[in-house]
């Protein structure tokens, strides 16, 4: 079950849906109407909303600002072969806005979805950056 829920706006949901279960792992949970989607992959839940429309994320807003996909906030997904996995999605035609990048935790580089939302791949170097596969338990006073 998720416990961590993102939205993402997009201009094609099917495009989305499509992108994100084929190339990262996602598994569409639903999909109601054409303009709104739910994916999960583990913990994370992925709302996909198409820009404009009647109620829910993509609504425009009351001074008149319509949602747009891309800009640099993103989520981040761990991987332990980042080379192999860019090696992967490259012959799959994936979009890069950049390299493999060596930080202080790991190793990471961006994707962008059909609608231009970044996804970073991030591989940790140290254990410190490593994702938990649970929770840790939190020491007692």
């Amino acid at each position: 079950m998720a416990t961590v829920s993102v939205r993402y706006i997009v201009h094609d949901v099917d495009a989305a849906i499509d992108f994100y279960c084929r190339h990262l792992g996602f598994r569409e949970v639903m999909h109601p109407a054409p303009t709104f989607a739910m994916l999960t992959r583990g913990d994370l839940r992925l709302v996909l909303s198409a820009p404009g429309g009647q109620g829910g994320g993509g609504q425009i807003m009351p001074d008149g600002t319509r949602p747009e996909p891309g800009g640099w906030n993103r989520f981040t997904l761990q991987v332990t072969d980042l080379a192999g996995t860019v090696e992967a999605l490259r012959r799959q035609g994936v979009h890069f806005r950049n390299e493999i990048v060596t930080g202080v935790g790991g190793n990471q580089i961006l994707i962008d979805d059909p609608s231009g939302n970044p996804v970073e791949l991030f591989e940790p170097t140290i254990a410190e950056a490593q994702l938990a596969a649970t929770p840790a338990p939190r020491d007692e006073p």
